[in-house]
Parts: C-alpha cells; structure tokens; sequence
C-alpha cells in the first residue's frame, strides 16, 4: 500500500492507494484495531470500489470470527468482537425521510463502532464527528483504489494519526 499524506488548511487527511482487496482489507484491520465505543466511519464511493471490502478488515480488527457481508438488503448487520460493529447501508434507500424512518440512532450513539455505507446518501441525518472514508478507482483497471480518510472532529484526528504511525 503507497501511502500520501496531504494537509489542507481545515483538516489533516490520509491518501493511501491499495492495489488489491488484501490490502484494502489489512488497511481495514489497522482501523478495526485503534477503533473505540462510539466510532463513527462513514464510506462514500462507487460500487464495487471497496467499501465492504475495507468494513470486513475493520471487522477482523475487532476481533470478530465471522465474515461479514454487506447488508444492502437488511440495512444494517450487527457482529460481535472487541466492542460491536453496526455494519450499515443506505444503498437502497432513495430519500432522507427513509433514514430518518430507520431510526438508527442506538447504533449511532451506542458503544459500538458504526460503519455506514452510502453515507453521502444521508450525510444530514449523521453525526457531524466522523470519519469519512471515501473510495475510487485510480484507472480504468479497475484493480487499484484510492482511498482518503478524512478527520471530522478531534476523537477522528487523534484516530488517524495513530493509523498513519501504524501503517509506517
């Protein structure tokens, strides 16, 4: 995994690149492993980049023995290891008011690790505080992800850079 760290003037970013799901899953694992109650990891991209991918390495850092699969059907998925993981997918869902609906904030605001697929499709009915993890191909390939994680709140910031120390 190349690794590119940027600043920009409001927050501190991660720029990783990973060439195949083993290393998006073992990027994944480093986050499950620093993870604590309450965590909230958003994920953004296109289908297919990595999202699911990268929550069972986070999984597998928790601790937990299953493997997880995406719960675009069920909305959310709930594991147990270190400390539970709310595994959740808006990709169903078309408008806000059906998140709303959902009520999803004893996972949100509970002592697990909130993982939230499709976030940009409810980024408004989510807490500020996060991590946002967006995914996307570098080339037409299809093999190689770019994947930046961005600090929202100090928890996140904190969180991050005990990653990057990890990762060198």
């Amino acid at each position: 995994m190349r690794k590119a760290v940027g600043n920009t003037s409001k927050t501190e970013r991660l720029k990783l690149r990973s060439h195949s799901a083993k290393q998006t899953q073992l990027l994944g694992k480093q986050i499950g492993k620093l993870a604590q109650s309450g965590d909230i990891l958003l994920f953004t991209g296109n289908l297919g980049t990595g999202k699911t991918c990268l929550i069972q390495g986070i999984a597998y850092g928790l601790g937990i023995k299953e493997h997880p699969f995406s719960p675009s059907f069920v909305i959310v998925r709930e594991y147990h290891g270190r400390l539970p993981l709310y595994h959740i997918d808006f990709y169903r869902l078309d408008h806000i008011k059906e998140i709303i609906e959902l009520g999803l904030e004893e996972y949100l605001y509970g002592n697990g690790v909130c993982a939230v697929e499709w976030a940009e499709k409810g980024l408004e009915t989510l807490p500020e505080r996060n991590l946002l993890i967006t995914l996307h191909y570098v080339s037409d390939s299809h093999t190689e992800r770019a994947i930046c994680l961005e600090p929202r709140g100090e928890r996140y910031l904190e969180l991050l850079r005990e990653l990057k120390l990890s990762l060198r």
